[in-house]
């Protein structure tokens, strides 16, 4: 992952230095750790599944003000994307409905986003709270599953790390 990321260096002179100034400089937007890449994931799945046009920017300003991996924030909020808004909206309108306890009103045809327009006035607020109920879920879950994720990973290398001292004193000892 480290060589997809950007290099803080070479960003200077960059038309992000020019528009984003110093901010691009903070070098907890552009680290891999633990926090960074946790709290960029969290960012950038709540801002995927949030209804709104141009998710980017609220997603990247919510990563500079909690320090959170940037590229890693802006990279998933491309999860909704022109391919993946109808099913999504769809799902989060159903989920919606499920959770107020609301009959599903079935599309005519095809679930388009004209659909969607059109039943606005009556679907929004089941498509509000699965809207909300899937950018907090996913969010939440996806911030707990890479920090287990990197727990784990970090544990099992030092693990490995003692397997390989002990085998080397085990063999310097037989010499």
């Amino acid at each position: 992952m480290r060589r997809f990321m950007p290099n803080p260096a070479l960003l200077k002179g960059t038309w992000a230095e020019r528009v984003l100034g110093n901010i691009i400089h903070d070098p907890h937007l552009l680290h891999l750790n633990r926090r960074s890449v946790s709290l960029g994931v969290l960012v950038g799945l709540f801002w995927a599944f949030t209804p709104i046009p141009t998710q980017m920017i609220p997603a990247a300003l919510c990563a500079w003000v909690i320090r959170a991996n940037l590229p890693i924030s802006l990279a998933l909020v491309w999860i909704s994307n022109p391919l993946t808004i109808p099913p999504l909206f769809l799902a989060f309108y159903m989920t919606g409905s499920w959770m107020l306890d609301i009959p599903i009103m079935p599309p005519e045809g095809a679930v388009t986003l004209e659909w969607f327009k059109a039943r606005m006035g009556d679907v929004w607020k089941p498509f509000l709270l699965g809207s909300i109920t899937f950018s907090v879920v996913s969010a939440g879950l996806g911030y707990l599953l890479v920090r287990a994720w990197w727990i784990s990973t970090v544990r099992a290398n030092w693990a490995e790390r003692r397997k390989e001292r002990a085998a080397r004193r085990r063999a310097s000892t037989d010499d």
